[in-house]
């Protein structure tokens, strides 16, 4: 283009953004919509788009029929549960919005439970994530937003939706949170979501062998298992490699302000290799809950190298503890009996590496009431690809909880969580 351009438009061509729905009495107030017109090149919505937020008749669109651009928006009502409706359309319509009715919806539950975070207030939402993106892609209807524990319902439109949390600290800052896994709904199918529940431990990363060396890295040590992948907690940690008892290396280290932290340690030959991790939650600048749970955990492998060259994930796995039967603070009443789902994973790693098969074999439980000093064995159940632990909770304090999976290849992975869920 050269020269000078100019474009007019004429604003009293907006149409009001309308969005009805046959809703229930506690709804008293119009619809908030969230809308936007995007450039159909491209990723959507990419920059090339425009977007506004406001109460239903108070929202305007120009209407276009061009079919390089499109119309997308989100519409929620708010009384005892929310209710979102979101819409996409070639062009900008004549008359936007849209009728729908709650027959129609699919449920998504919020369950965001407490004492697990390190903070108090849990900011939730649900983003609009279309199979394939277009202008309502990552349009937000608020859930929630206070101190955990609480729940809540929204009623929506068929689709596919991304939950997601944030946790703010006792200074304001965002220290946490994360995105589950993406949700398709039918209509009349439900769903809940759960955040915060006990107990939080690795989710993720296991040991890497090849290149004469063993490598591990210290990221998602503390983490919301109901959000998985690398969205855990910020820790300090230390690791150590040994052989027969000889210590190979030791290192200090910490994902805090650093996303490049790496344990690696050369190898020269075959045989048994010990790692141990030990790690607690870090973050300096802000105060910890009283009695923040899952405040640290322990790692424990024993593995076999056949061939110190050979890229491999080491032949080890991670734990995954679920008590039922907690209340909303992640509690368990005095002096009585939980029940801990157990189950052993892992997980691909570095696509470079192998993920060769090794099965568990047995799995081990103990429960510690005093922080670890003394520790009483679990009855523990096979069931499938779980196991069930019944742990005898003492009358006050917390519970400590310590798995032991022993595998085919006659390795050891031991993990320990502290503070894994609380008495009250």
């Amino acid at each position: 283009m050269s020269g000078s351009k100019s474009v007019t438009l004429d604003a009293r061509k907006g149409k009001a953004v309308k969005v009805s729905l046959d809703t229930p009495a506690d709804v008293t107030g119009p619809p908030r919509i969230s809308a936007q017109v995007c450039a159909a090149t491209g990723d959507m919505p990419s920059a090339d788009s425009a977007g506004g937020r406001n109460n239903e008749g108070a929202l305007y669109a120009i209407p276009n029929s061009s079919r390089l651009l499109q119309f997308g928006y989100l519409a929620q009502w708010s009384g005892n549960d929310g209710y979102v409706a979101v819409k996409n359309t070639k062009g900008i319509p004549a008359a936007p919005g849209g009728s729908f009715k709650r027959s129609k919806l699919a449920t998504m539950r919020f369950s965001v439970r407490g004492g697990t975070q390190m903070g108090t207030l849990i900011d939730t939402a649900l983003q609009a994530h279309p199979k394939t993106d277009d202008c309502t892609t990552d349009l937000m209807a608020d859930v929630g937003e206070g101190d955990a524990p609480y729940s809540a319902t929204l009623h929506v439109t068929p689709g596919t939706w991304q939950p997601r949390a944030d946790i703010l600290a006792d200074n304001g800052d965002d220290v946490g949170g994360g995105f589950p896994k993406v949700r398709t709904l039918k209509a009349g199918q439900s769903f809940t979501q759960s955040f915060g529940r006990a107990v939080w431990s690795p989710l993720h990363y296991l040991p890497l062998l090849g290149g004469k060396s063993v490598t591990f890295i210290p990221d998602s040590l503390i983490g919301d298992p109901d959000i998985g992948g690398g969205w855990g907690d910020p820790t300090k940690e230390t690791v150590v490699l040994s052989k027969g008892g000889t210590t190979v290396k030791k290192k200090t280290l910490t994902n805090w302000g650093n996303g490049d932290a790496e344990f690696s340690a050369g190898i020269r030959s075959a045989g048994w290799y010990r790692l141990t991790v030990d790690a607690h939650r870090y973050r300096p600048g802000i105060t910890f809950p009283a009695g923040m749970l899952s405040s640290r955990t322990t790692l424990d492998w024993y593995f076999k190298v056949a061939d110190p060259a050979r890229a491999i994930v080491a032949p080890v796995f991670l734990t995954r503890f679920l008590p039922t039967g907690l209340n909303s603070h992640n509690q368990a009443a005095p002096n009585s009996t939980t029940t801990v789902d157990v189950t052993a994973g892992r997980d691909s790693q570095n696509p470079d590496e192998k993920l060769t098969k090794v099965t568990a074999k047995t799995v081990k439980v103990w429960s510690s009431a005093d922080g670890g000093k003394t520790w009483k064995a679990a009855t523990v159940k096979h069931s499938g690809s779980t196991w069930q632990a019944s742990v005898r909770n003492p009358a006050s304090g917390a519970v400590a909880l310590r798995s032991e999976v022993t595998d085919s290849a006659r390795g050891r992975s031991v993990e320990t969580v502290y503070r894994a869920y609380a008495i009250g």
